[in-house]
């Protein structure tokens, strides 16, 4: 698998990641197994969890399968911090909690340090200064390689960037991660523009619509699909018709391609420029492996125009793009 650099670092990363969110939810030891073996032997590196998945037991079950199954040097560790089960308050990123966080993480993960650490997303209750000098205690301690954020909106990343190369002591930020796909473009206002600019790398989430670009629900529900399980909600956002617009025009360009709509989706998105890595939630290790297939596929720019036009999201004053107005 072809590798990138992360942002403008010296980390180079595969293009595609192995995300976790189901690892010790819906996802058990052995599918977690055979997904994390079959995407360090097609080359992949890049493996995405946090320590909100399943209240901490995807980073315990990522742990367990380090260096008895995947070399711990093979890989490039991503987590998150930030995120709390508290209904009055979504996200701590005060400097207390998020150290304490990434310890608790490096315990579940059995390792000394992580590759990359992540804000799970913006808390407006904590001064950004204090939550961007936690990323910076976390590099000079060694516990983290390099930080970035995640669901930041634009003005959010531009100055949390903004204020990491104010000062040469400062750790800049390498990555933003924020859901990105044919049937959420919303990114390319603010948050891509701003990412570009600054060096950092963006990991799309969801790359593949929540599993909408598959085309799996053209035709109702599947019985064995997250639409009809516990996260159906997450989901139905994306059933629409306008959403259903796009995956006609995805089933198309793939039939005129031979290959599948979940190929052509996510070459789309892991070629759009400023992206680093999309990366990939799976049930078992064929689906995977199906996804990982897409390495030797780039699209026509002809496919590409086509697809850019029918999922293109309607820019308004005053988005980056406002001047032709």
């Amino acid at each position: 698998m072809e590798h990138r650099h992360l942002g403008r670092t010296g980390l180079r990363v595969s293009r595609l990641g192995l995300g976790t969110l189901t690892w010790g939810r819906d996802t058990g030891e052995r599918d977690a197994a055979d997904q994390l073996k079959s995407f360090w032997e097609a080359g992949g590196s890049l493996v995405d969890t946090a320590d909100v998945y399943a209240d901490g037991g995807a980073e315990y079950l990522l742990g367990r399968l380090i260096e008895d199954l995947v070399p711990r040097s093979d890989l490039v560790i991503a987590t998150k911090a930030g995120s709390v089960p508290d209904p009055e308050r979504r996200f701590d990123t005060s400097r207390g909690h998020l150290l304490a966080a990434l310890d608790a993480s490096l315990q579940r993960l059995g390792t000394d340090h992580v590759d990359l650490w992540q804000v799970h997303a913006y808390d407006p209750g904590t001064p950004l200064e204090e939550t961007l000098q936690a990323l910076d205690i976390a590099v000079s301690s060694g516990r983290a390689r390099y930080v970035g954020v995640s669901n930041f909106c634009g003005w959010q990343l531009a100055k949390a960037a903004s204020w990491q190369l104010a000062s040469p002591g400062r750790t800049p930020l390498a990555s933003t991660q924020m859901e990105y796909s044919l049937l959420q473009r919303g990114v390319e206002r603010e948050v891509l523009p701003a990412a570009v600019d600054l060096g950092v790398g963006l990991l799309p989430s969801s790359p593949l619509g929540r599993g909408v670009l598959t085309g799996k629900y053209r035709n109702g529900t599947p019985a064995d699909s997250r639409g009809s399980s516990g996260m159906a909600a997450f989901v139905a956002p994306y059933l629409d018709d306008t959403a259903g617009l796009i995956v006609d025009a995805l089933a198309i360009a793939a039939d005129g391609l031979a290959v599948s709509p979940l190929h052509v989706a996510l070459a789309w998105v892991r070629d759009r420029p400023g992206v680093t890595a999309p990366i990939l939630g799976a049930r078992n290790a064929a689906q995977l492996g199906a996804a990982l297939s897409v390495e030797g596929l780039t699209l026509p720019e002809e496919i590409c125009s086509a697809l850019d036009d029918v999922s293109a999201p309607l820019h308004r004053y005053p988005d980056h793009d406002w001047t032709t107005l």
